[in-house]
């Protein structure tokens, strides 16, 4: 089985997919720090679908072009936002989250644009997290500046590897040098830092990715995602793995070197909080909390997901995936929606567990009963704890380091 997971429910998918991680701390310690289960915030996530060239291993929606006028991209994106207040009313942000494609391409006054835009349609908590993708190339890098004049108070560095081949193998336009240079610029200028690694690539060892992670870790600050990677439907990779151009290691080795991911980084103060995300204390994704405790986000751009609680109803919004349908819908319209679903509380409640399972806090058995209007059953339950899959305590239910390894499964015989 390969595990992988999407930051966000965005224009690449409407949940992340599912994965695994052994338990790293103390059940509830990041529900505790980071506002509990119960309230888990509202965020806006905004999608930026152009990237320099696309990636053979990526699904998400990006596109590549040869130019963009910003100017019309920034007043669309902040006419949809005045569309999604109207439908989620008001609100305090707790996180913003400028997902891709490759944000980085973003003028930082493109990105001023739309941060007052929200700022000035809802209520920014104190000390919201802005978060920002980009892409480690010596040009995007010099915008660094600009985004956090712009209020970008967290980086998400999408590096993926520190071998210069691998990275030419992943499809990547920058080198190792450019990636480690991008890091120590990325840690002077922001708050916060995060950066992306992919392994279980083909050929890798064990001890190779134990000895490239360790290398990641001297250079990283509070936050690492850390995905294996995987062949995804319709990519370039998918074509040539079905051509047998490059075998993928062995799901056995694979889980080994998850095990050995989450003991390295937990060695470095780095909790698993999530299936393929490790934490310093208290810098957990608040942004991705909101997703996976099952909370409210608004998604703008094409392709955009969101989740939004009107009245009594919990509302599924999808936008338009490509992006000169998107453009020209907001322009016309006043948005660029093509479905807005209400989501029945059966589907509700066994969203709420998907997501929620990830997180190594798990969910709560008695929210899961408010939103569904029934319970789990307790004989699932108790099988899946027999076979110690699954933990309970007290009103809370977790995947154990067995389960999340084989989650899919587990959520399978659960909500069966």
């Amino acid at each position: 089985m390969r595990f992988r997971t999407a930051h966000t429910p965005s224009g690449n998918s409407s949940m992340p997919a599912s994965a695994n991680s052994p338990a790293a701390h103390a059940p509830g310690a990041i529900l505790e720090k980071e506002g509990g289960a119960g309230a888990p915030g509202f965020g806006v996530y905004v999608h930026w679908p152009f990237c320099q060239s696309k990636c053979p291993y990526c699904d998400f929606n990006s596109h590549v072009v040869a130019n963009i006028d910003q100017a019309r991209w920034a007043r669309a994106l902040c006419r949809e936002l005045e569309h999604m207040r109207s439908l989620a009313g008001a609100q305090r942000v707790r996180s913003v989250f400028f997902g891709g494609g490759t944000p980085s391409l973003m003028l930082p006054e493109t990105v001023d644009a739309v941060l007052k835009k929200i700022a000035s349609l809802w209520t920014m908590e104190e000390g919201a997290e802005i978060t920002l993708e980009a892409n480690p190339t010596s040009v995007e890098a010099d915008r660094f500046k600009g985004y956090r004049a712009a209020g970008v108070n967290r980086l998400s560095l999408g590096v993926q590897s520190l071998d210069d081949a691998q990275l030419k193998f992943l499809g990547r336009l920058h080198s190792a040098d450019e990636a480690l240079r991008a890091i120590a610029l990325a840690r002077d200028i922001f708050p916060r830092l995060s950066f992306d690694l992919i392994y279980a690539r083909p050929g890798q060892t064990k001890d190779a990715w134990e000895s490239e992670l360790r290398a990641a870790l001297a250079h990283a600050a509070d936050h690492l995602s850390l995905y294996q990677l995987t062949i995804e439907p319709d990519t370039a990779f998918a074509r040539l793995y079905e051509k047998g151009a490059f075998v993928l290691p062995e799901d056995e080795e694979a889980a080994e070197m998850y095990a050995l991911t989450a003991d390295i980084c937990a060695e470095a103060g780095l909790s698993a909080y999530e299936v393929s995300n490790y934490a310093a204390s208290g810098a957990a994704s608040r942004h991705n909390l909101v997703y996976w405790r099952y909370g409210d986000y608004a998604g703008v751009g094409p392709g955009a997901h969101g989740r939004i609680t009107s009245g009594e109803k919990r509302l599924a919004t999808r936008a338009r995936r490509m992006p000169g349908d998107w453009i020209d819908a907001v322009e016309r319209e006043g948005h660029g929606l093509e479905a807005v679903e209400e989501i029945a509380p059966a589907e509700q409640g066994d969203e709420m567990v998907l997501m929620g399972l990830r997180l190594q806090e798990g969910v709560s058995l008695a929210r899961h009963a408010r939103l569904a209007g029934r319970e789990i059953s307790p004989v699932r339950i108790e099988a899946l704890v027999a076979d110690d899959l699954l933990a309970v305590e007290g009103d809370i239910i977790r995947a154990t380091s067995e389960g999340r390894m084989l989650l899919d499964a587990v959520l399978a015989r659960l909500l069966a």
